[in-house]
């Protein structure tokens, strides 16, 4: 759908009025009337940007929160040119999800499109490529800076660093605990550290 200036401003409102709705009363509370309120938009502003229904807003939300997974990670995830860097990136990482808690909105808008299985774990699956890929750039920065072993596999170590985190997160919003995720990045982060090449 090609939108104006104004109509792509309307979608957006939209989007982030549910994305909202959701961090506040949960998936399950969702109403499209409510929506409606919250954003200032009639029944039919709402179905002539989302056709599909509620499973259309909640696959535009999810994309919407997984942009933000990143946008909330930056600009420390695109600099990871030092070991100061990739610090500070860590502590980002645990402040966005000790604020965020046991409510996610990206894995609530996932795990309820029912409808939309394959969409849903194309979003996820974008957001992980593009959060490895990034993690994976830093690693190879640190290999050029000869702070990081050049016969590792970056795209390896990346997956298995995101493989931590995201367990972490999930644990997280399981118990609302962040013992394991403090620990995966750590443990990563000190798997680098230790790859360190040979004088």
């Amino acid at each position: 759908m090609s939108l104006t200036r104004k109509g792509a401003a309307t979608r957006r409102r939209i989007v982030e009025g549910a994305a909202g709705q959701i961090r506040e009363q949960g998936v399950f509370a969702l109403r499209l009337e409510d929506v409606m309120a919250r954003t200032a938009t009639s029944k039919s502003q709402l179905f002539h940007y989302f056709p599909g229904g509620k499973d259309e807003l909640l696959l535009a939300v999810a994309r919407h929160e997984a942009r933000r997974v990143l946008d909330d990670q930056q600009p420390e995830l695109g600099a990871l040119s030092s070991w100061q860097a990739w610090e500070r990136w860590r502590d980002k990482v645990l402040a966005r999800y000790r604020a965020q808690g046991v409510d996610c909105p990206l894995h609530v808008a996932l795990s309820e499109l029912a409808g939309a299985g394959e969409a849903a774990r194309a979003v996820a699956g974008e957001l992980l490529a593009q959060w490895q890929a990034q993690l994976a750039a830093g690693v190879r920065r640190m290999q050029d800076a000869g702070e990081v072993d050049p016969g590792l596999d970056a795209g390896r170590e990346a997956a298995a660093l995101l493989a931590g985190v995201q367990g972490g997160v999930l644990i997280l919003m399981t118990t609302g605990s962040d013992v394991h995720l403090e620990a995966a990045l750590d443990s990563g982060l000190a798997r680098l550290r230790g790859a360190r090449p040979a004088p």
